[in-house]
């Protein structure tokens, strides 16, 4: 699936940098081309991989390089007002040849979390590719305003795209490890799963074909709209006899015992950690990728996988195929579950978002009566002298 990447604010712009290196490293084919969004100059030459002209500078007139300083609200406000500063770099993208955008964004800072969804609006009234968000929610212990910007920037975001993937930083950060090798992990982390699906489909000349090609329309049919989430699981490949060794067509080739063994992975890819954790059930479509040197990929496991996500969600879309991967010496499963609506970390940011705005009414309320009262004091002193 080829795709224009844009990251906007500091974690977006990593993560674009990643998926830049992750493309060249595994030979994936699916970014056609990558651009960087931000409101501080420091952010956009911390980066290693995006060109120097796909970097754009917005609001240099308000904040002068320097950020937004986590607001969100200022953030989609320069982002409106230098929309085409960021369209002139778009230009330059070969929109014919790209299957959809993909705007990456951390949902807790002030750039990204107010200027993603206004980018994504303006991209959706422009061009008929489809527009995809990837939303990085902050750990719930990085500080109430980016909780709060996350549930704000979350409802805006997901109004604006086709689709939002989302990865939960509360469920990935390991306990004492340090912030920059946290982050660099997760980013890593999350390049590794969607990297594995977008580069599904990409086949170039001499490359492996698939027995069961998942394309980009199969992608595509899957993330017609709502929340996504991604699971994934591999084990090495042992060709000596081990563990995955039933995964090779040969003269010892125990079919049920490969069929069982992919099953399994796609339901450790289903049950396990999740890049956003919901209710499986609650899925209104899915994809199931196997991925892995060829020779390694049972189809029969694959579909039996299917279908147990099918049982599983209670869903008809349920569809499935495999990748083949040669660089890779790891057979894995991708689980791509769409329209999650069961989703415990969701609910808890409506929650925040809602509690935010009765204590901002409140405030507000407040505030208007001391300074009613506050008048009418005022007027009894003058009267006085």
């Amino acid at each position: 699936m080829k795709l224009a990447l844009i990251g906007f604010g500091q974690a977006g712009g990593k993560v674009v940098d990643e998926f830049l290196a992750f493309d060249e490293r595994t030979d994936g084919g699916f970014v056609e081309s990558a651009i960087a969004v931000n409101s501080a100059t420091v952010d956009l030459r911390g980066l290693e991989n995006v060109p120097e002209r796909n970097r754009v500078l917005i609001g240099q007139a308000r904040v002068k390089g320097h950020g937004v300083g986590a607001d969100n609200e200022l953030g989609a406000q320069i982002t409106e007002e230098d929309v085409d500063e960021i369209q002139g770099a778009i230009d330059r993208i070969p929109v014919h040849e790209i299957d959809a955008f993909l705007i990456a964004a951390g949902m807790g800072g002030g750039t990204g979390s107010g200027g993603a969804p206004v980018l994504a609006k303006h991209l959706k009234r422009i061009y008929t590719v489809p527009v995809y968000g990837l939303g990085i929610l902050p750990g719930t212990d990085e500080g109430g305003i980016y909780t709060l910007n996350a549930a704000r920037s979350f409802q805006t975001f997901v109004r604006e795209v086709d689709n939002l993937l989302v990865f939960d930083n509360d469920v990935w950060r390991s306990t004492g490890e340090s912030v920059k090798s946290g982050y660099d992990r997760i980013n890593r982390e999350i390049v590794e799963r969607f990297g594995l699906l977008f580069a599904a489909g990409e086949v170039d000349e001499g490359d492996h074909v698939a027995e069961s090609v998942v394309d980009s329309s199969e992608i595509i049919n899957t993330l017609s709209g709502g929340v996504s989430t991604i699971g994934y699981a591999s084990e090495t490949v042992d060709t000596g006899g081990g563990l995955l060794s039933s995964f090779i067509d040969g003269d010892d080739f125990d079919e049920s015992q490969s069929v069982n063994r992919m099953t399994s992975l796609v339901r450790k890819a289903t049950l396990g950690r999740l890049t956003l954790p919901c209710d499986v059930s609650s899925a209104d479509r899915g994809l199931v990728v196997a991925t892995g040197p060829a020779d390694h990929l049972n189809r029969k496991g694959v579909e039996r996988g299917r279908q147990w996500l099918e049982e599983e969600t209670g869903s008809m879309e349920i569809r499935g195929g495999d990748f083949p991967n040669p660089p890779t010496d790891d057979v894995g499963a991708i689980v791509l579950l769409s329209g999650v609506t069961a989703v415990p970390r969701i609910k808890q940011l409506q929650q925040v978002a809602i509690e935010a705005q009765d204590r901002t009414e409140q405030i507000r309320t407040t505030a208007h009566r001391d300074f009613d009262s506050l008048m009418d004091t005022s007027g009894e002193l003058d009267a006085l002298f």
